[in-house]
């Protein structure tokens, strides 16, 4: 009977932390902008705001499921900006709520696993795929038909058929376009 019991109960706190955990990323994923954090902190948040959202969701509503629920959430949620806001001192909103943190818990292996993928940790994912893109196209290079243009302006130069002015004038023309 006693093995019946320690079963039921361990059952009881796994269904519990997985319930937490499920909330507590909801919460996450409802702000945006990255926030990572370590699991535990996922599950402390959602067990937190499932508890006090609860308590404050039945003294409201006499008991409705509903919004015990979506209070269990909201606080959760709340939970998430406070933590974003106080502890990571970042805006809720706006461009800076989408860079990175700069703190928080876990956030030095964080920053260094974005280093190591050759992400820079202080610009938001869209900036850097911007950058890259500008870089890209600096560095691309000219069509096969503009390097053979290039290829002909080079024999005019080489034949003495027109000058270095002209050269220069010509090909700063054929790479603009």
């Amino acid at each position: 009977m006693t093995g019946l019991v320690a079963a039921s109960t361990l059952s009881t706190v796994v269904a519990i932390m997985l319930s937490a955990f499920f909330t507590g990323a909801l919460a996450r994923f409802a702000v945006p902008g990255p926030d990572p954090m370590p699991a535990w902190l996922t599950i402390a948040i959602g067990l937190v705001g499932s508890a006090v959202g609860a308590v404050v969701g039945a003294a409201l509503s006499g008991g409705n499921g509903f919004v015990i629920s979506f209070a269990s959430l909201g606080t959760a949620i709340l939970l998430v900006i406070g933590y974003r806001r106080f502890v990571q001192q970042r805006p809720i909103t706006g461009p800076g709520a989408l860079r990175p943190p700069r703190r928080g818990i876990g956030i030095e292996h964080y920053r260094e696993r974005l280093r190591k993928a050759g992400l820079d940790p202080d610009k938001t994912l869209v900036e850097q795929i911007s950058s890259q893109r500008q870089g890209a196209a600096e560095t691309a290079q000219p069509a096969d038909e503009t390097q053979e243009l290039l290829a002909k302006l080079i024999d005019l130069h080489r034949a003495n058929l027109i000058t270095d002015e002209e050269l220069n004038e010509k090909r700063a023309r054929l790479l603009a376009q």
